[in-house]
């Protein structure tokens, strides 16, 4: 079976990617976190659903996603790649389509569910993420 990638490089590059830990995220758990607020990190909100969020306040029930603009299709900064367009098209598609699903599963459970950008200021997501944590309490 042919590889996805359109070259070695391509696949070396895509592989080494993150699915957790990402710098973005990185930088909004520690503003977070020097507001005083503890959380849980990429785990499940809810565990009959196999989805996992990057911050999770379980009491207050707020579920906090950092979502990367190639990887969740950013309208300002969405990119497609030129080489094998049919599969990054398709690949990307459906994880918008999850991220709304997981979105919809999530608020029909009572959670409110905080996206943001890797490129928002993430002092900005902190208070944010502070201020509906604090509201639901």
């Amino acid at each position: 079976m042919p590889s996805w990638a359109s070259s070695e490089a391509t696949r070396r590059s895509m592989r080494a990617n993150r699915g957790r830990d990402t710098g973005p995220e990185m930088a909004v758990r520690s503003a977070v976190h020097r507001r005083g607020m503890r959380y849980r990190v990429n785990t499940r909100p809810e565990r009959s659903l196999r989805r996992t969020a990057d911050l999770v306040f379980r009491r207050a029930k707020v579920a906090v996603f950092v979502d990367g603009c190639f990887w969740h299709s950013c309208p300002i900064h969405r990119t497609r790649p030129r080489a094998n367009d049919g599969f990054w098209s398709e690949k990307l598609e459906r994880t918008v389509v999850r991220d709304r699903e997981t979105t919809d599963a999530l608020e029909a459970a009572g959670w409110l569910v905080l996206r943001f950008w890797e490129h928002e200021d993430p002092d900005e997501v902190a208070e944010r993420v502070r201020a509906a944590v604090l509201s639901r309490r």
